[in-house]
């Protein structure tokens, strides 16, 4: 019945007929084209991308909204690569404006949460010549050794690209050798935009697309699960979105192994690309429908609410987001140093799930897989009992 009323209030609605046509698209449950997602961008109104990335959003998950418990660990903001966009990193030559954790002290991170029901630790930072392969193989051995239940999601495609060059293996060789030290995924960093001319323009020193899609395949193919981003709003046009778009959703057809896609918002604080303005939040949202509407097979749509804002993270939970990360406990520097809402990004989950609620959605914490680990109910919980939760 809700599909017939949303679809009848479309087609009332609206009067262009390729916009009617993808409607009709999305409530068949058939795969939108490249020109449908442009005329989405281009001509669909908020509110039409709204309904239908709502409706998909609610077809696979009904109110849920999924978060975790996790905590970063950003080994160098050090880096041999200078892109464009980047607020965060400090080039090699300038290591003594940066900094370098040492493995204990990244060990005495993870030990700081000993006492704490934290599922996750999310391992990435600059590229740094001394923090090669075998450094961060006995990091994960030392980090499984002392919490094996610990799930590890650690560097980017970036990332171990570099490693695996500077340790002359082929990609296979690098993954598998990470994955047995006990790397259990992969994040989505270092994507940016595939596109040649744009990637040439922001960050042409470092891995290609196909570079990047190779590294995911690879760790798909190794039975490990990885995430997907795009840096959207500096200098990319539509016909690049959807180009970097249609080509996660490719690999996606072959492999099944990306959890979540998450559009991350450029900020132009502290960088070489200053002078770009930033995107509206009219232009967020139009982005998180589209990519719930074209990424059919992507079973989760993340908004990363340090870099959104807790209001604008909440707004997203309207246009097809499903996932708004998790506790992160002020331990990632990435997007507040480049002018990010959040300045200090921490949040308990008592105000996860608050913030959650807000909106009228169901908060589920689950872990890296989106295994469910509690779901919170409508009813009201006082803060005892989420206390009582965290033992």
């Amino acid at each position: 019945m809700k599909k017939d009323i949303t679809g009848t209030l479309i087609s009332e609605a609206v009067t262009d007929n390729h916009l009617k046509n993808i409607s009709e698209k999305v409530f068949r449950k058939e795969r939108i084209t490249d020109d449908d997602a442009a005329a989405l961008f281009e001509k669909g109104s908020l509110s039409f991308l709204g309904t239908l990335a709502n409706y998909i959003r609610e077809d696979l998950h009904g109110d849920k909204t999924y978060f975790n418990r996790n905590f970063h660990i950003e080994p160098t903001n050090v880096c041999v690569f200078a892109c464009k966009f980047c607020s965060y990193s400090r080039l090699y030559a300038h290591r003594d404006e940066g900094w370098e954790l040492s493995m204990q002290q990244m060990l005495d991170i993870v030990k700081s949460y000993d006492n704490n029901p934290i599922t996750e630790v999310h391992i990435v930072g600059g590229v740094h010549p001394k923090m090669n392969l075998e450094f961060f193989c006995e990091l994960l051995q030392k980090i499984k050794q002392h919490r094996p239940e610990l799930h590890i999601k650690g560097f980017t495609a970036v990332e171990l690209d570099y490693m695996f060059r500077k340790a002359k293996l082929r990609v296979e060789e690098g993954m598998k050798k990470l994955h047995e030290a006990g790397l259990n995924s992969l994040p989505g960093g270092g994507a940016e935009i595939f596109h040649p001319e744009i990637r040439m323009q922001i960050c042409n020193d470092k891995v290609d697309a196909e570079g990047w899609l190779h590294i995911h395949e690879t760790a798909h193919n190794l039975g490990m699960h990885t995430n997907a981003t795009m840096l959207y709003g500096h200098i990319e046009n539509y016909s690049h979105r959807i180009d970097h778009m249609r080509r996660l959703r490719e690999l996606q057809d072959k492999t099944h192994g990306f959890n979540t896609f998450i559009p991350l918002k450029f900020r132009n604080r502290n960088n070489d690309m200053s002078d770009v303005r930033e995107s509206s939040i009219v232009e967020d949202m139009k982005m998180y429908a589209v990519a719930r509407i074209y990424l059919d097979n992507f079973p989760h749509l993340k908004a990363y609410w340090p870099m959104l804002g807790r209001q604008n993270a909440q707004l997203t939970l309207s246009f097809g987001v499903n996932d708004i990360d998790g506790t992160i406990d002020d331990s990632t520097k990435i997007y507040s140093m480049a002018g990010s809402e959040e300045q200090n990004p921490a949040m308990t989950t008592e105000e996860l799930v608050t913030l959650i609620r807000q909106v009228d959605r169901t908060p589920v914490e689950r872990d890296t897989l989106y295994n469910v680990i509690r779901d919170y109910s409508k009813t009201d919980f006082k803060k005892e009992e989420f206390n009582v939760a965290l033992n």
